[in-house]
C-alpha cells in the first residue's frame, strides 16, 4: 500500500481550520476549486489538473465526515482510486492538520508521487496559514463597547506628570490595542487576492493540500545583514566576452566560462512570492573567470535579500555577478522574489553567460 501525506501545527482553533478545509470558497484560495455535482449528494469535483503531481480533475465522494475532526474522500483520477483523509487534532496551541492519501487501485510513478506530496506540503505550510490569519482578522470586533477586560491592564505613567484621568487612560489603552489588532489584520489581508463571496455556502467540500516542497520552518536560514554582499555595479572585467583593458594578453583557446553551468530551483513559496536559488558549477579543471547570471522575472516582480552575489535589477531582468569559481566547485545564489501573481512560483527565464540554466 502506497501512502503520501503532510501535516502542520496551526495556532488556530479546530472549527476555523474545518471551515478552510470544507467550504468551497475557502478551499479554492489555498488548494483547488471544488464544485458539488448536481443531483449526486456527497459528490464533488476538484479542479486539480494544473497542480503538480495531478493528471486530471478529481471526482471525489465523501466516505466519512466527523465535524470538526475528520473528513475522508474516495477519489477517482485518471484510472487511479485513492482515499484522501484530512484529520484535525486539537493541541494546546491550536490544532494539527494531517493530510493522508492512500493508493487503493492503480499506480503512481515515483516522480509523480513525490511532486504530489510536495504539492500538499506547500499548500499546508504556505497558503493555508495566510487564509486562516485572514479569517481570524474577520472575526475581530473592533466596535465592542465592553471595556472591562482592558480596565485591569497596567498603564505606564510618565514621572513628573500628573496622572491622566482613568477615563482617558482607558480610552488611550483601547485605542492602542485596537491599532495593534488592525495592523496585524491588514498585514494578513495584504497577502490575499480578495474577500470571498458571502452568502449561503454550497455543501461543505473537503480537501487537504500541501505546500512548499519543504516546510517553511525547515528552509535554509538567511545570512545576517553583515554577511550579505554589497550591491555594486557588475565589474566590466567580470563579464565574459568583453575585451580586456591593459593587462597580460591571453593565449587563444576556448573561453574558460564555457565550463560554467547553472541550475535553478524554487526553494520555498509564499502566497505572493517565493525563494529562488541558482547554483553556478565550474566543471573544468581550471578556475573560470567571473560570471554573469541573468534571471528574467514576470512583470511587476521584484528581488530582495540576495545572498551569494552582487546584483542589480533593471525592469524584469535581475543581473547577478561574482568572482571566478574554483575548479570543480560551485557558487550558490539565493534570493527572495515578491510577485504580484499568486500562481507564479518561478522566473520566466535564467541564463549563465547567455547559456540557459537547467531546471526551468
Amino acid at each position: 500500500m502506497i501512502e503520501i501525506g503532510a501535516q502542520i501545527d496551526l495556532s488556530h482553533p479546530a472549527d476555523r481550520v474545518w471551515r478552510a478545509v470544507t467550504e468551497p470558497g475557502l478551499l479554492a484560495r489555498w488548494f483547488a476549486e471544488a464544485e458539488a455535482v448536481t443531483g449526486r449528494p456527497g459528490r464533488l469535483l476538484l479542479y486539480t489538473a494544473g497542480l503538480p503531481g495531478f493528471d486530471a480533475a478529481v471526482d471525489a465522494e465523501v466516505a466519512d465526515r466527523r465535524e470538526p475532526e475528520l473528513i475522508a474522500l474516495r477519489c477517482h483520477e485518471a484510472g487511479r482510486h485513492t482515499l484522501l483523509t484530512c484529520a484535525i487534532t486539537r493541541t494546546a496551541e491550536g490544532c494539527r492538520l494531517s493530510v493522508r492519501e492512500t493508493l487503493e487501485r492503480g499506480a503512481w510513478p515515483v516522480e509523480q508521487r513525490v511532486r504530489r506530496e510536495q504539492c500538499y506540503q506547500q499548500a499546508l505550510t504556505g497558503r493555508l496559514p495566510a487564509i486562516l490569519d485572514w479569517l481570524a482578522f474577520q472575526q475581530v470586533d473592533l466596535r465592542r463597547d465592553d471595556l472591562a477586560a482592558t480596565a485591569v491592564l497596567p498603564v505606564t505613567e510618565v514621572s513628573g506628570d500628573r496622572p491622566a484621568p482613568a477615563g482617558r487612560r482607558r480610552i488611550a489603552l483601547v485605542a492602542g490595542l485596537g491599532g495593534a489588532v488592525l495592523a496585524t489584520g491588514l498585514a494578513a489581508w495584504a497577502l490575499l487576492p480578495g474577500e470571498p463571496q458571502r452568502g449561503a455556502a454550497p455543501d461543505p467540500l473537503p480537501l487537504p493540500t500541501g505546500a512548499s516542497a519543504t516546510p517553511a520552518t525547515s528552509g535554509p536560514s538567511r545570512a545576517t545583514p553583515s554577511a550579505r554582499p554589497t550591491r555594486t555595479a557588475p565589474r566590466s572585467s567580470a563579464r565574459p566576452g568583453r575585451t580586456a583593458t591593459a593587462g597580460p594578453s591571453r593565449t587563444p583557446g576556448p573561453s574558460p566560462s564555457a565550463a560554467l553551468r547553472a541550475r535553478y530551483e524554487t526553494v520555498s513559496t509564499r502566497v505572493f512570492g517565493y525563494t529562488g536559488e541558482v547554483v553556478v558549477d565550474n566543471r573544468a579543471g581550471a578556475a573560470a573567470r567571473g560570471w554573469t547570471v541573468v534571471v528574467t522575472l514576470p512583470p511587476g516582480s521584484s528581488v530582495s535579500d540576495v545572498n551569494g552575489a552582487d546584483w542589480r535589477q533593471d525592469g524584469q531582468s535581475v543581473v547577478f555577478t561574482g568572482p571566478a569559481v574554483p575548479p570543480r566547485r560551485s557558487q550558490t545564489i539565493r534570493f527572495e522574489v515578491r510577485d504580484a501573481d499568486p500562481l507564479s512560483k518561478a522566473p520566466a527565464g535564467c541564463t549563465v553567460d547567455d547559456d540557459p540554466c537547467a531546471g526551468l
